[in-house]
């Protein structure tokens, strides 16, 4: 259920938590699929956050991929196209790595 948050007029708006939101879902459920593909290699992934404006995913590479050279092709060849095939290319523009 939704809690709601009262602004400084006093009116109440809802607060909707990441768990609820049904694109941020699909956006992790997709990472964890990309996820077994960067375990074999040592590496991982995590979901950081999602800038529905931009289209952006924020995601943190680990282990190996943090400091592989071809992390950036990872997160283009793999990552990004698996969430754009996902959620298509109006929701996702781009996917980019935070340190």
């Amino acid at each position: 259920m939704a809690q709601s948050k009262t602004t400084k007029t006093g009116a109440k708006s809802p607060v909707k938590k990441e768990s609820e939101d049904p694109i941020i879902q699909k956006i992790k459920a997709g990472l964890e699929q990309v996820s077994q593909y960067l375990q074999v290699d040592g590496g991982d992934i995590q979901f950081v956050g999602y800038d529905a404006s931009k289209g952006e995913v924020s995601v943190r590479l680990r282990g190996h991929c943090a400091g592989c050279m071809h992390a950036q092709a990872t997160l283009k060849n793999l990552v990004e196209q698996s969430l754009k095939e996902m959620l298509g290319e109006d929701k996702i523009k781009s996917v980019v790595n935070v340190v």
